[in-house]
C-alpha cells in the first residue's frame, strides 16, 4: 500500500534527501504562497457581505484554509520537488544472507523448525531476487560466522548465539568488500543480553544495514521460565540460605508449581528443600524465596529447578545452576556487655550450638571490673576493650549491649566506625537501659553507619511487669522484609513463620529505636503497651560492612517462656550471629562476575587485598592458582587495577566445561628483610556449563531485532514481508552506489491530496447550502 500511494519503497524517503529542482528561488516559493494565503483571505473577507448568513462565521475560515492549501501544494509542484538517495549499483555489490544456526533455530513449532522456515522463505524467491541485481553470499552464524556453500550446511546445533560477535566478526573480515547490506534470519536469542555497541559501531562506520528476519513465536503458549537464580556465593557450613527465584510463565496463570532446591555432583543430587507457588499473570515477572540448609563444608553446586507441568512446551528453561563456596573457617564475635542481665546469658547459650561461631565478651560488673569469657588466651581482652585496629579486626563481629557511648573513647569509638566501614565487619546494637539514645549514641561519632536516626531524647528504654499481674507488654511480629529474611526465618513456610513470631512470648522491655534510614531494611516490629508500633530489628550495609539495630535486651523470653523443646529463641540468635559475620571479607577478597559461565570460558579474576589494618595494599603480590577439570592448571599473576589502590584483576578462560577451585594468594615484601610475607589467601568456585544458554527465552526477540535494524538504518521484516526485500536493498549508502534523482510531482498521493482538497471544499459548501 505505501509503494502504491508514493510510488517508491519507505526506505527511498527515510534515506533520501528532498530538494526542489525549480529554476526560481525558494524565497519566491514562500513568498508566492504567503501572498496566495493573503490574497484569498482579502478575497473571501471582501465577499462576505454578499454571502450567505451561514458562511459569515468559522465556516469562511474552513474554506480559506483548504483554498490556501490547494493553492500552496501547486506551488510546490511547480517548483519541481525530487528525493535523491544512494542507490547500490547493480552487480558490482555483495548482499550478504546471515542465517541463525544456533540450537534455538531448531525448535519444532507447527511442524516445521525456525530454520526450515527460514531456508523455505529464502528458496521461495527471495535468493532470486537479489541475485538478479546483486552478488549474494551465505552466511552462517552462532557464536562467530562463517561462510558456506549453500543452504543446506545449515543445521541447528550450535550451543550459543553471539548476533553482535558474529557482526563485528563479519565486518573485520569483509572489510575490503563491497557489502551492500546484511540480510539476518534468525529468532533474536542472543546468550550475551544484548549486541554490544562496538559492533553497531563497526556496521555504522562503513554504511553497512542490517535488515532482520524474524522467525519463531513472540510469546510461548504454555512454559514456565526461570529467569534468574540469586544465591549468595559464599556461605559458613551449616547455615541457613535463601534462593531468590525469578521467574515467569504463560498459559498457567492460577496454577501451583513445585520449586526445588537441590546439591548436585557427579554421582547424585541431594533434596535440599521445596516449596510450592502459585502462579501470577502470564508474562508477569514473580520472585519467590526458597530456604535451605547448605550443609558441609565445600564447593557446592546447586541445582534449582521449577518442577514441570502438564504441556510444556519446553522444560529444559526450568532448571538453572548456580555455585556456592561454603566455608568452615571460624568467625569471632566481640560482645560487650554494660551490665549483668539475662539477654547476655541466653544469646551466649544460642551461640553454644554452632561450632561456626565463637563469641568472646566482656561484661562490665562494677564501674572499674570486667569478666571475660570465650577468650582463646589469657591476654586476650586483659586490657579491656581493644584500643588498636589489630586487636579490634581479628574479630568478624561485634555486640554492643547496655553500654553508654561514653564509655568508649574517642579513639575507640572511630576504631568501631572503621571496623564496619573499613574492614567490613557486622556492627549489632543491642536495646537497654545504657543503649542507643537512653546511652547517648546519637551524639557519638557512630550515628551514620546506624540504620536509624535515633530520637534526639533519653529515656526511650522502657521495662515491663508480668502481664499476668495486669500490666500491658510488648508483642513482636514480622514485618514485610522479614518474610524473605534468613534472619528471621523460623518456619519454612512464609505464612506459618509470621504466624510464629505473632505468637512467640512477649519481650520483658523494648526501646525506641528511631526512625529507620531510608536505605535499611526493617525486618520485624513490635506493639508497645500504649498501642504504638516500633521497629524491633532494623539492618543495613554501611561501607565494606553492615549494622543492626535489636531495640530490646528482653527476646530471652522466647527461651523461657515457650514450650519445651520450641527451638525460635536459639535458631533466631544463630541466624542473626551467623548475618553479623559470614559475609566479613578477610585481608584477601577473591571475585568474579558471575560463578557460572555459559558457552564462554572468559573470566576476569579480581582480588581486594588489604594489610592487617585493612587499608588497600597496592604492593602486594597477587597470584591465583587455578584447578579444573580433566588435570587443567594454571598459575596466574594478577595486576593492580590503575585508580583503585588494593585491587588486583586477571583475565583467564576455562577452557573445558566443568567446575573450577581458584586460590588467591597475596604476599607483601617485609622493609626489613626484603623477603615476601603472606597477607592472606581466598578461594572461590565458579562453572563453566555449556549447551545450556539456548534453552532460555526461546521465544522470538522482536525487540533486540528491530533495535539492530533501527540502529544501522536498516529494517525488521516478517517472513511474510520478503517479497518486498529485492526492492528496499538497493537503498543504501554501503558499497558501490550511485545517487538517484526520483521526482515527486507524480506521485498518486499527489494526486489523491490535490482531488481531496477540492472535492473537500465542494462537499463542504453543498454541506452548508451555497455552491
Amino acid at each position: 500500500m505505501f509503494e502504491f500511494l508514493f510510488k517508491y519503497p519507505y526506505l527511498v524517503y527515510a534515506r533520501g534527501h528532498f530538494a526542489l529542482l525549480g529554476a526560481a528561488p525558494k524565497w519566491m516559493l514562500g513568498l508566492l504562497i504567503v501572498c496566495a494565503a493573503v490574497g484569498l483571505a482579502w478575497l473571501i473577507r471582501s465577499r462576505m457581505a454578499e454571502a450567505a448568513p451561514i458562511l459569515r462565521s468559522w465556516r469562511a475560515g474552513v474554506i480559506w484554509v483548504l483554498q490556501t492549501m490547494l493553492a500552496a501544494l501547486v506551488l510546490v509542484l511547480l517548483w519541481q520537488p525530487v528525493i535523491t538517495v544512494a542507490e547500490l549499483k547493480p552487480q558490482q555489490n555483495i548482499i550478504a544472507v546471515m542465517v541463525d544456526d544456533s540450537r534455538s533455530m531448531g525448535i519444532l513449532e507447527d511442524g516445521s523448525t525456525r530454520q526450515a522456515k527460514a531456508v523455505k522463505a529464502l528458496e521461495s524467491g527471495v535468493l532470486a531476487g537479489l541475485n538478479r541485481s546483486f552478488q549474494t553470499r551465505l552466511y552462517r552464524f552462532d557464536d562467530t560466522a562463517a561462510r558456506i556453500d549453500g543452504l543446506k550446511d545449515l543445521k541447528p546445533e550450535a550451543a550459543s548465539t553471539r548476533i553482535g560477535d558474529s557482526l563485528r566478526q563479519f565486518s573485520q573480515e569483509t572489510s575490503d568488500l563491497p557489502i551492500g547490506a546484511v540480510v539476518l534470519l534468525g529468532d533474536g536469542d542472543d546468550n550475551t543480553g544484548g549486541i554490544s555497541a562496538d559492533a553497531i559501531s563497526a556496521l555504522r562506520a562503513r554504511h553497512i544495514p542490517v535488515h532482520t528476519v524474524g522467525f519463531g513465536r513472540e510469546q510461548a503458549a504454555n512454559d514456565v521460565e526461570l529467569d534468574d537464580v540469586v544465591v549468595a556465593p559464599r556461605a559458613m557450613a551449616g547455615s541457613r540460605l535463601a534462593a531468590r527465584i525469578t521467574l515467569h510463565q504463560r498459559g498457567y496463570s492460577g496454577a501451583k508449581v513445585n520449586l526445588v532446591v537441590r546439591a548436585v555432583s557427579a554421582t547424585q543430587a541431594k533434596l535440599l528443600a521445596s516449596r510450592t507457588v502459585t502462579l501470577g499473570p502470564d508474562g508477569n515477572l514473580q520472585t519467590e524465596t526458597v530456604m535451605f540448609d547448605i550443609g558441609d563444608a565445600g564447593a557446592k553446586t546447586l541445582q534449582i529447578a521449577a518442577a514441570p507441568l502438564p504441556g510444556e512446551e519446553n522444560t529444559a528453561n526450568n532448571v538453572l545452576s548456580r555455585a556456592v563456596n561454603v566455608g568452615s573457617a571460624p568467625r569471632r564475635i566481640l560482645y560487650i556487655e554494660g551490665e549483668p542481665r539475662w539477654e547476655y546469658k541466653f544469646i551466649r547459650e544460642a551461640e553454644e550450638g554452632d561450632r561456626l561461631v565463637q563469641i568472646s565478651s566482656i561484661v562490665r560488673t562494677s564501674e572499674n571490673k570486667i569478666y571475660r569469657q570465650g577468650i582463646a588466651d589469657q591476654n586476650e581482652l586483659a586490657g579491656g576493650y581493644p584500643s588498636r585496629a589489630e586487636d579490634l579486626f581479628v574479630y568478624q563481629g561485634l555486640i554492643i549491649g547496655s553500654v553508654e557511648a561514653g564509655y568508649f573513647t574517642p579513639v575507640q569509638q572511630e576504631l568501631i566506625h572503621e571496623f564496619v566501614d573499613r574492614r567490613g565487619g557486622g556492627l549489632l546494637l543491642l536495646g537497654g537501659q545504657f543503649a542507643l539514645a537512653s546511652g547517648g549514641w546519637n551524639a557519638s561519632k557512630l550515628v551514620d553507619l546506624m540504620p536509624s536516626t535515633l530520637p534526639n531524647q533519653a529515656g526511650t528504654f522502657h521495662r515491663e511487669a508480668d502481664p499476668k499481674n495486669g500490666t500491658a507488654h510488648a508483642t513482636a511480629d514480622l514485618a514485610p522484609a522479614g518474610v524473605d529474611s534468613v534472619i528471621t526465618r523460623l518456619v519454612d513456610d512464609p505464612a506459618a513463620n509470621a504466624e510464629k513470631w505473632k505468637k512467640l512470648p512477649y519481650l520483658m522491655d523494648y526501646q525506641d529505636p528511631g526512625v529507620p534510614k531510608p536505605g535499611a531494611s526493617v525486618l520485624a516490629n513490635m506493639t508497645t503497651p500504649e498501642g504504638r508500633r516500633l521497629t524491633l530489628l532494623i539492618t543495613e550495609n554501611f561501607g565494606r560492612g553492615r549494622s543492626a539495630i535489636m531495640a530490646t535486651g528482653g527476646s530471652w523470653r522466647w527461651q523461657m517462656s515457650s514450650p519445651l523443646g520450641d527451638t525460635a529463641h536459639d535458631l533466631f540468635w544463630q541466624q542473626l550471629l551467623r548475618w553479623l559475620v559470614s559475609d566479613t571479607p578477610g585481608q584477601v577478597t577473591a571475585s568474579v562476575p558471575a560463578q557460572i559461565l555459559f558457552d564462554n570460558g572468559t573470566i576476569v579474576l579480581t582480588a581486594d587485598v588489604r594489610d592487617q589494618q585493612y587499608n588497600p595494599a597496592p604492593d602486594a603480590k597477587v597470584e591465583a592458582h587455578i584447578l579444573g577439570p580433566s588435570g587443567v592448571s594454571a598459575l596466574v599473576e594478577m595486576t593492580p587495577v590503575p585508580d583503585n589502590p588494593g585491587q588486583f584483576q586477571a583475565a583467564w578462560s576455562a577452557s573445558k566445561p566443568g567446575a573450577y577451585l581458584t586460590e588467591v594468594t597475596a604476599q607483601r615484601p617485609d622493609p626489613k628483610t626484603g623477603s615476601f610475607k603472606e597477607l592472606g589467601r581466598d578461594v572461590l568456585t565458579f562453572q563453566r556449563m555449556d549447551g545450556v544458554a539456548e534453552n532460555f527465552h526461546t521465544e522470538q526477540n522482536r525487540r533486540l531485532l528491530e533495535q539492530l535494524a533501527t540502529q544501522t538504518g536498516g529494517r525488521y521484516w516478517k517472513p511474510e514481508q520478503l517479497a518486498q526485500l529485492a526492492g528496499a536493498i538497493p537503498f543504501s549508502e554501503a558499497g558501490v552506489t550511485v545517487r538517484e534523482t526520483k521526482d515527486l510531482w507524480n506521485l498518486p498521493i499527489v494526486f489523491f491530496v490535490l482531488v481531496l482538497l477540492r472535492f473537500s471544499e465542494w462537499w463542504l459548501r453543498r454541506k452548508w447550502g451555497v455552491v
